[in-house]
């Protein structure tokens, strides 16, 4: 009141300045600057005046004032009521006590940038100014003491939006923060108004004639009369309770409570500053509120119960998940304890996700109590957080209260991403409780193929299904539980299962209706290993066998050897003859058709084991086992079979002749034409010496001489021309051997004469220089050097001489074939003949051949003319 500005320090440190002659009347303190805008008067009269000041900057001590203009909205001067500065410094709204409002725009701080012009005039004092900036848009609130209005500054026309017809007095107005969203609040004596710059929103009946209006920190601070009781306060006095008190209230207008209300006396105003509220009382007193911190507000409201509230105020106070779930737990907990189990849940249901869910479990497991649990349950699921054990706990207690609809809406999701619980779990439990048709659907929708099939095979027992569901399997699936499950199918239809073995084993599509490439190349499972599924249906077994051998010759071996099995097996259990030549056909052409030479062993067993002689004979000719057959006929006593195996296969046997005279020697009836057969045949193939056949039959009592009497006179006969042409070739091969050692000696001891007269290359007369070979070629020296290939060799005779040198090594070559010789041993007629041969090729003896070059060119040499006639002589011989 005497013009000065008092700065009151956070150490409670007061010092000033004189701003104005006479008073102050208005200050507004920036938040975002440290800029002061102040109405006061110099002078007396109605003459108030606008000052700026700047407090980082001095002036003999004093802030700097930066500007100084008179507040008069027109030509007469009023009384300013109120005063606002826009957070930009763009922006200043002086309101006066005739209703008028003037708008400075531009910057405040500087007379030449700033612009003042009236905003608004009406009749009715101004009490309350606010701006409110939503991002380029500012808005200026103005409130008299009957209406409320906003307008758009932040354009050229300032459009105007009447909000109410109530008013308030002064400093009864205030703006919210963005917790409120920056509306405007106005405290009439009935209620509490709060606007948005285009209507009225929400209000609140807070009774008594209100003094003050402030905002801080989401609270609004209320200071109001009220000739009521009002609540003690250890600001007053005992003796002050009668007289009219004022009450301060701080509402928590989004968690709906009041924080705190106490009785003051005379009230000046209520501060804002350091974190606290400071209320500076008419005594000269200056009363600090420090608000709790959350977790003591949280504390006071658990004693008192109100766990709504402090939800609430844990959510304003942004309070972290996990102190928000400690909240809810209690909560449950109180509702629990007081037998609200509804409620308690819904609260344990808000924990999902922080509280371990055995904690609730544990208290619902009462069957009373099992809707509770069941909601517990359902939640936990659809958050992804249960484990098996919740989802088998769950769908029991859906069977519990028999809740089919309530279990179909778990069960039945529409895409794979909304199944909140374990599958194979749901199908386990379902299936316990009995509720197959939902299990089915489960396994049948997520592909628990296995499952599906068990419940179809096992307790429902439909078996045509289960069979329909495999067709429409992926050929691996298919396959696998085919095997799985085969031998179940096979038992109770056995023709529908094998129709679908068929197809799987040939060419496999998947019988979904609409799907696939139907010209697209099919799958093909092995044949073989489903041959044990029809261990007790022989019938259907033969069925697919030969199905597979006609469809797909290429099917394993195993499907041809039980085929085999299968028609000999038939065979031999068939009384009907005319069947049972069928089935020997048929056994007989499966023979022949191929299949069995890798498994030749498998197949002659399964003939003996089931005495199929045809077969057996069969494939001893196709083992070439032909000493078997032999004694098959033999064993059966079939003489004319057994010359007719040795006319067969004598051939390739030779020793068949000789097993067929031994047999027959051995028999004592009397079997004259068949060893005369034998004997015949062993004759014409020299295939044993007549000592050995004799011998032989001598073990037969009843063969004569006679019987053997021709064979021996043919045979002495034949050694006999035999011996005498070996004779006559003896006589000659000494002749022979006798003239050549003659020519030897004659070369080695007399003289060489060459009488020559040509050339034995061109013909022509022969002259000197000339060569001469103990051959008796003669050439000159110039055809020999032009034709010759070696300086020792005769150009006429080495094409001979090479040849014959060329059979030594042949010889030299064959000396180790030890397997030739005893082959072509065993198969002469004529042993000593192939032994003569080879003892001829020198492999039992060593032969060394000794070759000396020449040293020079010689007319002649003896050494070298001896080894030429040896060759020719050789060759001669050979």
């Amino acid at each position: 009141m005497e013009g000065q500005i008092w700065f009151l320090s956070r150490s409670l440190q007061l010092t000033g300045f004189q701003a104005y002659k006479l008073r102050v009347t208005h200050l507004y303190q920036l938040k975002q600057h440290n800029i002061l805008a102040s109405v006061g008067e110099d002078e007396q009269g109605i003459n108030p005046l606008v000052k700026i000041w700047n407090l980082d900057k001095r002036d003999g001590g004093n802030p700097l004032c930066t500007r100084i203009f008179p507040a008069i909205p027109g030509t007469e001067p009023t009384v300013v009521s109120c005063l606002t500065v826009h957070e930009n410094l763009s922006f200043m709204a002086i309101g006066f006590a005739d209703g008028s409002v003037t708008l400075n725009k531009g910057d405040i701080t500087r007379d030449r940038h700033s612009k003042t012009q009236i905003l608004h005039k009406g009749n009715y004092p101004v009490t309350g100014l606010a701006f409110r900036q939503a991002g380029k848009t500012t808005h200026l609130f103005v409130v008299t003491t009957e209406n409320v209005q906003s307008y758009i500054v932040s354009g050229k026309d300032y459009p105007r939006v009447e909000l109410d017809v109530h008013g308030c007095g002064l400093r009864c107005s205030a703006l919210s923060d963005p917790s409120q969203d920056l509306q405007f609040i106005v405290a009439g004596d009935e209620c509490v108004y709060l606007y948005q710059p285009d209507e009225r929103g929400p209000c609140f009946a807070f009774e008594g004639h209100k003094l003050i209006a402030h905002w801080f920190r989401g609270y609004l601070i209320i200071v109001s009369r009220d000739r009521k009781v009002s609540p003690k306060s250890e600001f007053t006095s005992r003796d002050s309770q009668s007289s009219d008190k004022q009450i301060l209230n701080i509402y928590d207008l989004c968690n709906k409570f009041i924080a705190y209300s106490a009785v003051f006396e005379d009230v000046v105003d209520v501060l804002a500053e350091w974190g606290s509220l400071y209320v500076l009382t008419r005594d000269g007193r200056v009363h600090a509120l420090q608000e709790k911190d959350t977790q003591t507000k949280l504390e006071m409201l658990f004693k008192k119960n109100l766990f709504e509230m402090a939800i609430n105020l844990a959510k304003s106070q942004h309070l972290d998940s996990d102190g928000l779930a400690q909240i809810f737990m209690q909560y449950g907990d109180h509702l629990y304890s007081k037998g609200n189990h509804d409620g308690a849940v819904q609260q344990y249901i808000r924990t999902i996700g922080k509280l371990e869910p055995s904690y609730v479990i544990r208290k619902f497991l009462d069957a009373q109590r099992i809707h509770n649990l069941t909601a517990y349950l359902q939640t936990l699921h659809r958050q992804s957080l249960a484990n098996a054990d919740h989802t088998t706990l769950l769908l029991n207690c859906y069977t519990k209260l028999k809740d089919s609809v309530k279990l179909e809406e778990f069960i039945k999701t529409k895409s794979e991403s909304e199944v909140h619980f374990d599958v194979e779990t749901a199908i386990r439990v379902l299936r316990q409780a009995g509720y197959y048709s939902h299990a089915l659907y489960l396994a049948e929708n997520h592909a628990h193929h296995e499952w599906y099939l068990k419940i179809q095979l096992e307790d429902i027992k439909n078996y045509q299904e289960a069979l329909r569901y495999i067709g429409k399997l992926p050929f691996e699936q298919a396959e696998s539980n085919m095997k799985r499950y085969g031998k179940i199918l096979m038992h109770h239809i056995p023709e529908q299962m094998t129709q679908l073995l068929k197809g799987l084993c040939t060419d496999y599509r998947p019988s979904l209706e609409g799907q696939g490439d139907r010209e697209a190349p099919g799958c093909r499972a092995n044949s073989e290993e489903f041959i044990p599924i029809f261990a007790n249906n022989p019938r259907e077994l033969k069925a697919f066998l030969e199905h597979m051998s006609a469809v797909q010759p290429d099917s394993p071996q195993g499907v041809y050897d039980t085929l085999l099995e299968l028609r000999l097996q038939n065979w031999a259990h068939e009384k009907d003859p005319q069947v049972k030549e069928k089935l020997h056909a048929e056994a007989i052409s499966l023979l022949k058709s191929g299949r069995f030479c890798d498994v030749f062993d498998k197949a002659l067993v399964l003939c003996q084991m089931h005495d199929f002689q045809d077969g057996v004979l069969y494939l001893y000719e196709q083992g070439k086992l032909y000493q078997q057959i032999m004694h098959y006929h033999m064993q059966h006593e079939q003489y004319r079979q057994v010359i007719a195996v040795c006319e067969r296969h004598g051939e390739q046997e030779p020793s068949l002749w000789e097993q067929a005279l031994s047999y027959f020697a051995r028999k004592e009836e009397d079997c004259k034409e068949y060893v005369a057969a034998v004997l015949k045949h062993i004759e014409n193939k020299n295939l044993m010496p007549p000592l050995l056949v004799v011998q032989t039959l001598a073990h037969n009592s009843t063969a004569t001489l006679s019987v053997i009497r021709d064979y021996l006179v043919q045979k002495l006969q034949k050694q006999s021309q035999q011996i005498a042409q070996d004779e006559l070739r003896v006589r000659r091969y000494r002749e022979e051997t006798t003239r050549i050692r003659q020519e030897i000696q004659e070369l080695k001891a007399s003289p060489k004469i060459f009488q020559k007269t040509k050339c034995s290359i061109c013909n022509s007369a022969l002259e000197l220089p000339s060569v001469h070979f103990l051959c008796g070629h003669s050439f000159h020296q110039h055809c020999f050097e032009s034709y010759s290939e070696s300086d020792a060799d005769c150009p006429t005779c080495l094409p001979e001489n090479r040849k014959v040198m060329d059979m030594i090594r042949a010889q030299e070559q064959k000396r180790d074939l030890h397997d030739q010789f005893q082959h072509q041993l065993k198969c002469s007629n004529d042993s000593f003949s192939v032994i003569a041969d080879y003892f001829g090729r020198g492999v039992f003896n060593k032969l060394t051949l000794l070759t000396d070059p020449p040293t020079a060119r010689l007319t002649g040499s003896l050494e070298s003319g001896l080894q030429r006639d040896l060759l020719m002589h050789s060759r001669r011989g050979t």
